[in-house]
């Protein structure tokens, strides 16, 4: 999958898109998968985003890739960074634009709420300073 224009949104699995019954994989929330491949055809690129690893990682994302939910990269910035400062573990920082988690300060909205939200969201090509002086300028 490639990396497209848009926002790069890191999502959690356990308790995002699948109810929170760690170790096993939960029952899917409600419009989770449909909303992250309608995110993913607009143009969005998607980071699995998650406290697992081994074998319970591989899980999550072939119980995502079954449902047709691809990864641009998993607990990582990008698919073929393995090397974080010399070790040969992965880094545990993602960047992205948005994370959507459960544990966001007031909980996880509805995914229909999340899907607006983000829908609405480009990148802006002008810096904030840029606008913001370019706006004193004209009253000038």
């Amino acid at each position: 999958m490639e990396k497209s224009k848009g926002l790069t949104i890191a999502v959690d699995f356990d308790g995002t898109i699948v109810e929170h019954e760690y170790p096993k994989i939960g029952k899917e929330k409600p419009f989770a998968v449909e909303t992250l491949r309608s995110l993913q055809e607009d143009g969005h690129t998607l980071i699995l985003w998650t406290a697992r690893d081994g074998e319970l990682l591989d899980q999550a994302v072939e119980w995502c890739a079954s449902r047709g939910l691809n990864f641009f990269a998993v607990n990582n910035n990008h698919p073929k960074n393995y090397l974080f400062q010399g070790r040969s573990d992965k880094s545990c920082k993602v960047i992205a634009d948005i994370y959507i988690d459960d544990h966001n300060l007031g909980g996880l909205p509805d995914w229909d709420t999340i899907y607006s939200m983000i829908s609405g969201m480009r990148r802006k090509k002008r810096s904030w300073w840029k606008r913001t002086f370019k706006k004193r300028s004209r009253k000038r």
